[in-house]
């Protein structure tokens, strides 16, 4: 996207940098979330502004180093300036993303490689734990949404955008995660009905941008010890019934394993499809319809056998009257699987079409997002606290002044997250806090110099850290 993309205009308070950068240009509208009956029972951690920037790096690029914006000379630095950081910050999550990909080593479904190594009870446990807030960590930075699982019910909503009624046991899981950026409406057309069919309307649908699942199953024995509990039965019963439900699971999904998903565009009141041990129900349309063509179907073929069986003196004549009625009966009970059929194909195709990545890939892909979003919060921040002095004291009105540009610029409202950004700042030497509070930046070309230094020290490092590596492994006892 380039700076042409998207026109600006002044903000009505706008002060410093963002007041000179956005010109007199007309505004851009602000952009509208639905507000559907979804967001009504949504639980107060879920609601408001997020803090996810939905503009590209290379818009913010564009618009953060127009020559107009700074003093002659330096928009061109401050450019390889953003471009350095950039770089430097993709690095940062390769290095993070060797460790995670390590950490999920002994969990991963997805894995071709030769099993060279066994974890205990105990190892795997530590490991367990230390992913998935690793993932946590990964998803914080990528600005994704939490959806607590005290709360996670909330999400799942009887409506359907599919036409579908489905129903997840959550029980079933020993590890679960339900992360959402960009909670928005997306619009598609649809047969009308009203026109019978014969015409297209517009729909408004609820969606989350993307939504992140991480799920592990119980361990059987737990899961059947925990049936034993809740519904009062013996073992045997007990097992015969987790046994079902996982049967509605592909036979290699085990709780060997933690799965990892990412799906786009997911209907809010579909959520539901995410998890892998979904079932379709009938809806009430489909079971009085059932009730009525089964009822009336069975009970006028009941009424002919009955009468022909009444009247019959020959037994080939009592055989046909029978098996007439065991027709229906077969028609009827395939006209029930034929519809549950027909859910669980309109749910699996719509699935395909919503899946993203899995397992390792999704973490590929997360690393991208964060750093992603990383940078552009940099940028953003460093661009303002450049251009005249600011006190740690007035940090909010830092965060107002950023927030006010991309509500002006881009049309979204955006909670940002200034308080991550300075101290990624801070930490590499970029911005420095004075004894009096004063917030002091390095120019564009020193904070180039910072990074390129930055990069130099990472190297040095390696050889220490290969001896480092060494020295573990001599220590280790042999065998």
């Amino acid at each position: 996207m380039s700076s042409t993309d998207v026109q600006a205009t002044p903000p009505a308070a706008a002060t410093g940098f963002f007041a000179k950068l956005t010109g007199n240009t007309p505004a851009a509208e602000k952009a509208k979330t639905d507000v559907s009956a979804f967001d009504a029972v949504m639980p107060e951690s879920a609601r408001g502004r997020e803090r996810f920037i939905p503009v590209t790096r290379f818009a913010l690029l564009d618009r953060l180093t127009s020559p107009t914006s700074w003093p002659a000379g330096q928009a061109q630095q401050a450019r390889r300036f953003f471009r350095y950081l950039d770089h430097w910050r993709r690095q940062q999550y390769n290095a993070q993303m060797n460790e995670l990909e390590e950490t999920y080593e002994p969990f991963s479904p997805d894995s071709d490689l030769l099993k060279t190594r066994t974890f205990s009870a105990e190892e795997r446990a530590i490991m367990q734990k230390r992913l998935v807030q690793q993932m946590a960590d990964l998803l914080q930075q990528g600005n994704f949404t939490r959806v607590d699982p005290s709360n996670v019910h909330f999400i799942l909503t009887k409506d359907s955008a599919y036409g579908l009624d489905l129903e997840v046991d959550l029980e079933a899981f020993e590890e679960i995660q339900i992360y959402y950026r960009g909670a928005t409406t997306i619009t598609e057309r649809r047969r009308d009905v009203r026109k019978a069919y014969m015409r297209w309307r517009e729909v408004k649908i609820p969606v989350f941008q993307r939504m992140f699942l991480l799920f592990k199953l119980k361990p059987f024995d737990v899961r059947v010890r925990e049936v034993m509990a809740e519904r009062k039965i013996e073992q045997k019963e007990a097992e015969k019934f987790v046994r079902h439900l996982r049967g509605l699971l592909p036979v290699t999904v085990t709780s060997d394993y933690v799965y990892i998903k990412l799906f786009k565009n997911m209907p809010r009141s579909d959520v539901e499809m995410i998890f892998p041990n979904t079932k379709v129900r009938f809806r009430m349309f489909d079971k009085i319809k059932f009730g009525v063509t089964a009822g009336s179907g069975l009970g006028m073929g009941a009424v002919g056998t009955v009468s022909k069986i009444a009247i019959a003196s020959n037994p080939y004549t009592l055989v046909m009257a029978l098996a007439g009625l065991g027709g229906v009966a077969v028609r009827q009970a395939s006209a029930f699987i034929n519809q549950r059929n027909r859910y669980m194909v309109v749910m699996a195709r719509n699935l395909y079409f919503h899946s993203m990545a899995d397992n390792r890939g999704v973490m590929t892909l997360l690393a991208d997002r964060a750093a992603e979003e990383d940078i552009k919060e940099e940028m953003l921040l460093y661009s303002t606290l450049s251009k005249r002095p600011y006190n740690i004291r007035d940090i909010k009105d830092v965060d107002n002044e950023i927030e006010q540009y991309l509500s002006k610029t881009f049309g979204v409202d955006v909670n940002f997250d200034v308080e991550d950004a300075l101290g990624r700042l801070k930490q590499e030497g970029i911005v420095t806090e004075l004894d009096d509070g004063t917030l002091q930046t390095l120019p564009p070309q020193e904070a180039a110099a910072r990074i390129d230094k930055l990069w130099d020290l990472c190297l040095d490092q390696i050889p220490d850290m290969i001896a480092e590596e060494g020295r573990e492994i001599a220590e280790q006892p042999a065998g």
